[in-house]
């Protein structure tokens, strides 16, 4: 019996206090940051499937992502080496097929060391859900560059500005053979309860890039502004696919796309 049903609280607005060991509280997050939204996105997602939170692994790396699923999810979790969750996670997969396995990872985790581990098991159509905590900064190290840090970007690493072109992780995955992938921000809430809802359901490998608030390191040093300036932020800055698809290439000219990049028909 799932703890959605043992708690009977399911559309409620504490429904999910029933899959987070709240003596953990209040979290580690820095005030503002998106990574807490995403948290919440997640297991309103699962509260809503009714998806029975006994039969899943949260698998996470290094990093403020890693803070998600452990210590915080009332759920079997593991904590990996920096890189290494989705190694881990397919591991688990191969030996308990029948687990429903997530790994919430960042952008430095998933992308830069674990890049290879993401592409390689997007290419075996693996079945698990892979989650990106984008905030594109390395935001509990110190604030160093990622793999998608944004072109003239500032951070602790590239104090000019980046000079390098960022990974676009959607065209990365699916290139690689992804068979759902979806990209939304902390600010498209419902958007991204859909999103992450039809990834955990989803018969081979899901990515759902979900593009996270960080004020205490990328916001402060691109001047960004507190918390409700980057959520702001990320409504100025992403364009759905359906508008995208009618507008020219002057007009996409510094937009993010969100949407379904990989779905089944």
């Amino acid at each position: 019996m799932s703890l959605t049903k043992k708690t009977g609280r399911r559309g409620s607005t504490h429904s999910i206090r029933a899959y987070i060991r709240t003596e953990t509280f209040p979290t580690a997050f820095c005030p503002g940051c998106g990574h807490g939204i995403l948290m919440g996105a997640l297991l309103r997602a699962i509260d809503e499937l009714e998806l029975d939170f006994e039969k899943m692994l949260f698998v996470s790396g290094i990093g403020c992502s890693g803070w998600i699923s452990s210590p915080y999810f009332a759920a079997d979790t593991l904590h990996t080496p920096h890189g290494r969750p989705i190694a881990y996670a397919t591991g688990a997969k191969l030996a308990n097929p029948s687990l429903k396995v997530v790994v919430i990872g960042g952008d430095g985790d998933l992308a830069s060391i674990g890049g290879n581990h993401l592409i390689h098991a997007a290419r075996r159509n693996i079945e698990m859900t892979v989650i990106c905590a984008n905030n594109m900064i390395y935001g509990m190290t110190g604030g160093q560059v990622t793999p998608t840090t944004p072109t003239g970007a500032f951070t602790m690493t590239t104090p000019q500005g980046n000079p390098d072109r960022p990974f676009d992780l959607c065209k990365l995955v699916a290139g690689a053979g992804a068979t759902y992938v979806a990209r939304y921000s902390v600010y498209h809430i419902r958007p991204l309860i859909r999103a992450l809802k039809k990834a955990l359901t989803h018969p081979g490998f899901a990515f759902v890039e979900v593009l996270s608030s960080c004020p205490t390191q990328y916001g402060r040093r691109n001047r960004l502004g507190g918390p409700s300036q980057m959520l702001l932020y990320w409504k100025e800055k992403c364009l759905p696919l359906e508008k995208a698809r009618r507008m020219s290439p002057e007009e996409l000219e510094g937009k993010i796309l969100i949407g379904e990049f990989v779905a089944p028909d």
